[in-house]
């Protein structure tokens, strides 16, 4: 097992993103665990359409799923923030390898619903506390002025590999099934555990509100695990820029959380499409996050991060009110492009802000309550958003939500979150 890294180059100078190993095996490793999460990302709701053709038990097992991570959520910064992040992460990715190999292994002896409402939610919850501890770590990587560079790239690379990831999920669920797609996600955790191995990350102090012995075991029960959780609260809701963008994201998510599977639905179901081309639009949409990822550093740099987030939620709605809409495979994919490329710009703003002004010791926390916030309303928009679509027909729910993203962005110029760089303002008190 890799030492934890103590020392920065000694000339002082920032190394080269492309020259620093424990950067590039943590990039290599998320990268090639993106391509199994697109398996996942297409397989799933294959899974539940071929079974029982209806988007509407793909929204709720969703819902399910999204729930389950919002309550995971909860505790997972007080856990990140108590515990040796890299070690964390492995056992997240081994748990993630051992819940997404059964499914292949019970499908094989015919279709088992029951089996994703049990695989998927406590997949997500231990998702929800790799995800928590994976922020906390790029900012142990790499320097605070190159976060969003590093974000970009992890987000770029890890979209190129989607790019392939679809196209291939959609060849092996055609020829062999949606289960034996899974269960290549499944192997793409263990290929990230060992990867993982060999990381080092930069020694950080415990944080100094932490009790002795450091673990969240320690902490002297739920009032003191609620005092914790609370120091997070606290610090999000003082900082004037992230109070806005979680109110706002709460809304965003909310409407968008159901696309994937109202994409899948439009596509099969209006379409008439088979697997194949599903993969092949997730694909395509993964090169707009490849440039989104790969843009959104120069683009903050140069318009300031109001501009660029605001921008990129309202160019958003803009492609999710018509992408019901389009009546062929080419439309569908380009509008999804343009949503996941504009997506991907707003949400590295997001993350490398959040980066940017939390200190170490309470970034767990922060990024723990903030997507637990924002996040805890988009299930059940998820389900309602599909039950609407199989009621009402996926163009309607579509423009009504890409409407109602585009009133978010309007919102968001009258709040903080225009402010051209909240990151030189410090962090509050």
């Amino acid at each position: 097992m890799a030492e934890p890294r103590t020392e920065e180059p000694i000339s002082g100078r920032p190394r080269s993103l492309w020259r620093d190993r424990d950067f590039g095996v943590f990039w290599t490793a998320q990268t090639l665990s993106v391509v199994g999460d697109s398996f996942a990302l297409i397989a799933l709701p294959l899974l539940v359409l071929h079974a029982t053709g209806s988007v509407a038990q793909m929204g709720l097992l969703t819902a399910v799923a999204g729930a389950a991570a919002v309550g995971a959520g909860v505790f997972a910064g007080v856990v990140v923030d108590r515990t040796d992040r890299r070690r964390l992460l492995i056992g997240c990715d081994l748990a993630r390898l051992g819940l997404y190999a059964l499914i292949p292994l019970v499908w094989a002896f015919g279709p088992q619903i029951w089996l994703l409402y049990v695989v998927l939610p406590l997949a997500e919850a231990v998702g929800m506390l790799f995800s928590v501890a994976y922020v906390t770590v790029v900012k142990g990587l790499v320097p605070v002025d190159r976060l969003t560079e590093a974000n970009g790239r992890l987000n770029a690379t890890a979209a190129a590999a989607g790019v392939v990831g679809p196209m291939l999920a959609g060849l092996v669920a055609a020829w062999f099934g949606p289960a034996a797609a899974v269960g290549v996600d499944a192997v793409s955790f263990g290929v990230s555990a060992v990867c993982l191995a060999f990381v080092r990350f930069r020694v950080r102090g415990q944080a100094p509100d932490a009790p002795a012995g450091g673990s969240a075991a320690a902490v002297g029960g739920w009032r003191a695990m609620r005092r914790e959780m609370g120091a997070g609260a606290t610090f999000l809701w003082r900082h004037p820029v992230l109070r806005g963008l979680t109110a706002l994201l709460s809304v965003f998510c909310f409407l968008t959380l159901g696309l994937n599977d109202l994409i899948i639905y439009h596509l099969k179901h209006d379409l008439g499409q088979g697997d194949g081309a599903v993969g092949t639009v997730f694909a395509v949409g993964a090169l707009g996050t490849v440039a989104g990822a790969l843009l959104v550093a120069p683009i903050r740099h140069r318009l300031g991060f109001g501009t660029t987030w605001i921008g990129g939620v309202a160019v958003c709605g803009l492609a999710l009110a018509a992408v019901g809409s389009a009546g062929s495979v080419v439309g569908v994919a380009a509008l999804a492009a343009a949503f996941l490329g504009c997506g991907s710009v707003s949400g590295t703003c997001s993350m490398s802000l959040r980066q940017e002004v939390t200190p170490d010791h309470l970034l767990g926390r922060v990024t723990s309550v903030f997507w637990t916030i924002h996040y805890s309303a988009a299930p059940v928009g998820a389900a309602v958003l599909t039950w609407a679509a199989q009621r009402y027909g996926t163009a309607a729910v579509c423009l009504v939500a890409g409407v109602c993203c585009l009133l978010t962005a309007l919102v968001a110029l009258f709040t903080p979150v225009r402010t051209p760089r909240p990151e030189r303002s410090g962090s509050p008190a």
